[in-house]
């Protein structure tokens, strides 16, 4: 192998964000459609469109967040372990809630009652609401950093609770989470349908963007003026992994110092703004092909503008700084990265290539008279 242990540890900070990046844009449209689906369908039938326009692709999007959640435990074993310490809760509660969907999915047109099917899609929302917001309200605390810390034995004390993690300015970042898959969802769905639900979804698809623009305008604002976290003794990137042999300190502004050192950065919460524009420009001209790949690349660079901001830390710690775990003090072995990265070269190019060859052979919209010519074998 001839990639060291920094390189390596670089090239899986850089791997964990891709498959994040990869389930905001898969299986963040089907959270975002999920979350419309009780406003933009006005009756049965076009919440079955709505349904049935993710119904065949939402399971298969899922395999990015599973592999994230491997990749995670397997290349950054203690990340792994302080965010379930830490998030436990939040986590159980999203969790229950992508529960609901494959049940809301499978059971909902099982019987003709309204109030049963009704009571279904308050349960796909409700599936779609938790996880968007609750995946923003983690990075918003990441961004503050969050109170745990490690004993002599690196055994790990989390000192906060759930309601904590519900913070102003937590709940500004998942706003921002939540708008943008909105956004999402709502550029998905014109691609996907016609007449009014088309129509309809336009509509969102501006009033989304520029909710998303302006409160992510607003976080990056807040995070200017929050604690950051710094690094002030030497860094040892090819050194074992071991998070207390470090010193952090942390003050306000902290979190912009990549930018200035890299002003180069600053391209990237531009995009941002400049994709979530265009994303309006091209749905409105019903560019709705092109308006999926720019709302595709605002979320990329809403999650890279946090990802870039907090590097080379993974998760601050607010209550012990020196326990912070960073990209440097919290991978898995060199040898367990190189197996790693020598499986992911083979198979994640199979697993780009295999959801490409899907969502092209089920490309085309889902019609009203497609729901009602399969009324038994559709959602």
């Amino acid at each position: 192998m001839i990639f060291d242990y920094e390189t390596l540890r670089l090239i899986w900070w850089a791997l964990l964000g891709a498959l994040l990046i990869g389930f905001a844009i898969t299986d963040g449209f089907d959270l975002g459609v999920a979350v419309l689906l009780p406003f933009l369908g006005k009756n049965d039938t076009e919440r079955r469109v709505i349904i049935n326009s993710i119904g065949a692709t939402w399971e298969g999007n899922q395999i990015w967040l599973v592999t994230g959640g491997g990749a995670l435990f397997a290349a950054w074993p203690l990340a792994y372990s302080v965010a379930f310490s830490g998030f436990y809760f939040a986590l159980l509660l999203t969790l229950f809630a992508l529960f609901l969907r494959p049940i809301g999915f499978d059971y909902r047109s099982k019987l003709p009652s309204p109030k049963w099917r009704s009571n279904w899609d308050i349960a796909l929302f409700v599936g779609g609401f938790v996880p968007a917001l609750i995946f923003g309200v983690a990075f918003g605390n990441l961004l503050q950093g969050v109170p745990f810390h490690f004993d002599n034995d690196m055994r790990i004390f989390y000192t906060g609770s759930f309601w904590a993690l519900l913070n102003p300015f937590a709940l500004a970042a998942g706003l921002v989470s939540l708008s943008m898959l909105v956004m999402h969802g709502a550029v998905y769905l014109q691609l996907k349908t016609e007449g009014d639900i088309n129509r309809r979804s336009k509509k969102v698809v501006t009033v989304s963007a520029i909710t998303t623009l302006a409160v992510f305008a607003v976080a990056g604002i807040w995070v200017a003026n929050i604690d950051g976290y710094h690094i002030t003794t030497e860094i040892l990137p090819n050194a074992p992994s071991n998070p207390l042999t470090k010193m952090v300190s942390k003050e306000p502004g902290l979190w912009l110092d990549n930018y200035a050192h890299c002003p180069m950065l600053w391209v990237i919460p531009a995009l941002a703004f400049i994709a979530g524009a265009a994303t309006i420009v091209l749905s409105k001209a019903d560019r709705t092909g092109l308006a999926f790949i720019s709302s595709s690349l605002t979320l990329a660079s809403v999650i890279l503008t946090a990802g870039v901001s907090m590097f080379p830390f993974l998760i601050p710690s607010s209550s012990a700084l020196n326990s912070s775990l960073t990209v440097w003090d919290a991978s898995s072995s060199l040898t367990t990265l190189k197996i790693m990265f020598g499986v992911t070269v083979i198979f994640l190019p199979i697993v780009v290539a295999y959801t490409t060859w899907v969502f092209r052979v089920l490309r085309g919209k889902i019609t009203l008279e497609h729901i009602q010519q399969n009324d038994h074998t559709a959602y």
